[in-house]
């Protein structure tokens, strides 16, 4: 069963920035796409970033020119760099995984909270 496992999340001052990590039980590339959302509590899960299978790259425009999804196929890790954070980024950030057909995996969640 695939399983998906973030960590990175934490405290960061308004300015700051940190790199979130999601670590797949297999290889990344038996995925469609893999990408990161985030929930703020009382609000829909949103699409903050996406990476496909071929390497292209989606972004929600708040985030546009300040986080860059990325991956390393060796460790079967996707990131998140996250850099000049907003407390309007404070949620929690989960990562996902699609794949063909229907098919849609979630980790738990790590906690992103922004605040000075």
């Amino acid at each position: 069963q695939v399983q998906l496992v973030e960590s990175g999340g934490g405290l960061v001052q308004p300015g700051g920035s940190l790199r979130l990590s999601c670590s797949a039980s297999g290889s990344i590339f038996s995925f469609a796409s893999m990408g990161w959302y985030r929930q703020a509590p009382g609000m829909q899960r949103d699409m903050v970033a996406v990476i496909t299978k071929n390497g292209i790259k989606t972004y929600v425009d708040s985030v546009k020119g300040r986080f860059t999804i990325s991956r390393d196929s060796a460790k079967n890790t996707v990131y998140l760099q996250m850099g000049s954070l907003k407390p309007e980024d404070t949620a929690v950030y989960y990562c996902n995984a699609r794949s063909f057909p229907n098919l849609n995996y979630w980790g738990e969640g790590t906690l992103v909270t922004v605040s000075s």
